[in-house]
């Protein structure tokens, strides 16, 4: 910088038509962390020279700085000095920078969407507006030349530009030079530190003095023509997007300055010429400035009403009226009607005017006593683009270290979009001293579970990036979550709280939203678990019950919440699991939706009630009697030479171990999963994921435990088999009751093949039974039915080998 600054030519001192580089201020922003630069007065040589040589004139430490040896460059200071015996002090410099460059940066770095600049132009006038009003409080004065406060924005597609007016406060010769001379120095945040004591400076919004500059997204040069009311003059400050520099100059006739405030006007690039039209103008304005609190007039193209004369019709009447006439005279009668009127008829006539398009006051500003239910319902049928009115709003403001306002919907319906819920909604739209930010900060305002939520956050606090496209993680953002989330689950208690239906509709639709928070958000999971449904063994096919009505309705002695899992409610009842149960009189919870049994299993308990999976291991079904103990001892005992073997013969590979069961009273037996493994209904669904991982699956894999029913006549004739010593029949038999009791359990078969192969064979020896009248069994256990005796070919006749000679019986 210091070289390209010697080679520049002196510049004279106040030339007619003033150019001037402009400084970019000292500031920590995000944006503006190279923006400290003192380009405006360049060193020459000669300065240089003489700096080599004596301290810095403009370096803080320059009196206590000791002087260098001559000879020594001055750009080396801090590695000379690294290398004495005592360290010395540093020379202090100023960042420097190169504006152009930094222009760059913000134009093309900084922002987006280039549809942003009308709204931070938008916002600046609004500002200006608004600083015309505080003046105005002390000094009515400043109202004099022009009594109206409005924008007014102009495009001209024909010239290619477009103007953006405000009667605000107007800028003086200074006011530009330090202003938009001075690169991320805002005028509205100065002039905040004023008024920081009076409430009033809450609505100016700008604060970051790099907002003009977005105007270069879409335009090549810009020009300012300003008046100040306390300034005679008017001034005209010109630059272009390529340039370093700026020019200021005293307005004339042909500049057409306005009476007081500013006028904008911008010469569009190529291809931003749509900025010019008024639809895309109109529609800006709604979009990001909407509810500003002054009056943003586009001059648009509108259609206007007019009567015209109906020339065919005006012709037909007067052609009645003379014929009438004509006939009258005809029979020498007087003929006293008057002569009819022009007939006319409204034509529409396109015509040219500026048009206001944004509304005064916006309804979450307003108190809510103020504003009716179908306002409420208005705004949010027109705002999210809804044909029915919403279950339930929230109409809210928090105040203290952190405030903002907000209103809250729940729809009533779902989006037709359904399975692209998780993506970015647009649900909240965020507004910052109601100027539109962003609708796309769902995930920093509300969990994705609550994403089917609709509303609008409007704050003074949020900490936004200069680009305001960023919403920075800070404790105000948390805060805010965490107030978001808590009105939002007071909506749907109160929801689940009415008579009707509507909490019966909000769950069909929503549902699954709150199974996933359950998983998801641990600080609100019991919130979140009273607002739970579920089909149970005790309600009808279709109808759910909450865990609260559950826990009221639980008979005595029941000790946890039951549920199983299954893929539909027929499966779910027809399962073995619930025999006992249901003997015992207990309501069990039915889990037909893929992700209910991993939201129970975060849920754990409800009510200091444990939520329990009646498919695992040692299932308590309540207190029991000493006899009872004694009794299942005894049956234990008595089965154990059976459970030994069978253990035995399995083998660990497909069971850890048999147990006697205390949930079955028919099934002659199940398999169970250890508690904290997959059950056979989760590890069915992990193996249906398409990017499922194959190492998870076998460690998290529930090992197996088979519980055996003692009163089962199979598992009765299997015992004696075994007591017996007709091991081999046995063994086929707990192969077959294993495969069985996987199907019946809900996991799948390893080998289907081979279990066909057995059911086919059982069957052969049903049905060589009902032929020979005997059934001598095999190697195997007696499926395989006996062999018929081989027929000689002699003794096979034609007669035999018709079809007709098979017996109908056996057939």
């Amino acid at each position: 910088s210091i070289a390209r600054a010697t080679r520049e030519p002196s510049r004279p001192t106040e030339p007619p038509d003033e150019t001037i580089h402009p400084p970019a201020t000292t500031t920590m922003s995000a944006a503006a962390m190279t923006s400290r630069a003192a380009l405006a007065a360049a060193p020459s040589r000669a300065a240089l020279a003489r700096r080599a040589s004596k301290p810095f004139a403009h370096s803080k430490l320059a009196a206590a700085r000791p002087k260098r040896r001559a000879g020594v460059n001055p750009l080396v200071v801090r590695a000379e000095a690294a290398t004495e015996e005592k360290p010395a002090s540093g020379e202090t410099y100023e960042y420097q920078a190169e504006v152009n460059r930094l222009l760059d940066l913000i134009v093309n770095s900084l922002y987006s969407n280039r549809d942003v600049f009308l709204r931070e132009l938008v916002s600046n006038a609004s500002d200006a507006l608004d600083k015309l009003r505080f003046t105005s409080v002390s000094n009515p004065d400043v109202m004099a030349a022009n009594g109206e406060m409005k924008m007014q924005i102009k495009g001209d597609p024909a010239s290619k530009t477009l103007v953006i007016e405000d009667t605000g406060i107007g800028m003086t010769r200074d006011d530009l030079v330090s202003s938009l001379g001075t690169i991320a120095r805002s005028g509205t945040a100065k002039f905040m530190e004023m008024l920081q004591s009076q409430s009033e400076g809450d609505n100016l919004i700008g604060k970051f003095g790099v907002g003009f500059y977005s105007a270069f997204l879409v335009a090549d040069k810009i020009t300012v023509v300003t008046k100040n009311h306390a300034d005679d003059k008017a001034w005209v400050w010109e630059s272009e997007i390529d340039s370093s520099s700026y020019s200021i100059r005293e307005a004339t006739d042909a500049d057409a300055a306005p009476a007081r405030g500013t006028k904008i006007l911008l010469s569009l690039k190529e291809g931003a010429e749509e900025f010019a039209e008024d639809a895309r103008l109109t529609n800006l304005v709604k979009t990001y400035s909407e509810f500003i609190s002054f009056p943003i007039e586009v001059f648009a193209t509108k259609s206007v009403p007019k009567q015209v004369e109906d020339v065919d019709a005006t012709a037909k009447a007067a052609e009645e009226y003379n014929k009438k006439k004509i006939e009258a005279e005809a029979k020498g009668e007087e003929f006293t009607d008057a002569a009819p009127e022009p007939v006319m008829k409204t034509e529409y006539e396109d015509v040219q005017e500026f048009v206001v398009t944004n509304n005064d006051k916006p309804i979450w500003v307003r108190s809510p006593r103020d504003v009716e239910a179908d306002a409420y319902n208005e705004f949010f049928k027109s705002t999210f683009k809804e044909f029915l009115d919403p279950l339930a709003y929230n109409h809210f403001a928090v105040e203290g270290d952190i405030e903002f306002r907000s209103i809250l919907y729940v729809p009533g319906m779902a989006p037709f979009e359904q399975q692209d819920m998780m993506a970015k909604s647009k649900a909240i739209k965020l507004y910052v001293r109601r100027v539109f930010i962003s609708d796309e900060f769902d995930e920093s305002l509300l969990p994705r579970y609550l994403t089917f939520v609709r509303g609008v956050v409007d704050s003074n606090d949020l900490p936004l990036n200069v680009s305001r496209e960023i919403l920075q993680e800070s404790r105000v953002v948390r805060v805010m979550r965490k107030r978001l989330v808590r009105k939002t689950l007071d909506m749907l208690k109160e929801i689940a709280g009415r008579d009707n239906g509507d909490y019966d509709t909000f769950w069909d639709a929503f549902g699954r939203n709150l199974k996933l928070g359950v998983i998801e958000d641990a600080a609100n999971r019991d919130a979140l678990g009273s607002l739970l449904r579920f089909q149970t063994s005790k309600t009808e096919t279709g109808k759910v019950k909450g865990l609260d009505a559950y826990v009221e309705q639980m008979p005595e002695g029941q000790p946890d919440i039951y549920y199983v899992a299954a893929d539909t409610r027929a499966a779910a009842e027809n399962s073995p699991f619930l025999e006992q149960l249901t003997k015992k009189g207990y309501e069990v919870l039915f889990m037909i939706d893929p992700i209910d049994e991993v939201a129970m299993a975060n849920l754990t308990q409800y009510k200091e009630k444990k939520l329990v999976d009646i498919s695992k291991e040692d299932l308590d079904l309540g207190d029991v009697d000493e006899e009872e103990k004694k009794r299942q001892t005894e049956i234990e005992e008595e089965m154990k030479p059976l459970t030994d073997w069978l253990q035995e013969t399995l083998g660990a590979g497909k069971v850890e171990k048999v147990a006697v069961s205390k949930r079955l009273t028919d099934t002659p037996c199940i398999l169970v999963t250890s508690k904290f493994g997959w059950s056979a209904n989760m590890e069915r669904i992990m193996k249906a994921q398409a990017m499922g991982d194959n190492r998870a699956q076998e460690y998290m894999k529930g090992k197996k435990t088979m519980e055996i029913n003692p009163k089962s006549p199979v598992i009765l004739d299997l015992k004696a088999r075994v007591a017996a010593g007709d091991v081999s029949a046995a063994a086929a038999t707990a192969e077959l009751l294993f495969d069985a009791a996987l199907l019946n359990s809900g996991f799948a078969i390893d080998e289907p093949a081979a279990f066909a192969s057995k059911i086919f064979d059982l069957m052969g020896q049903a049905v060589s039974g009902g032929v020979s009248g005997d059934a001598s069994g095999d190697a195997a256990g007696g499926f395989v039915p006996p062999e018929k005796p081989k027929e000689t070919e002699s003794e096979t006749t034609e007669e035999e080998a018709k079809p007709d000679a098979v017996d109908p019986e056996i057939v």
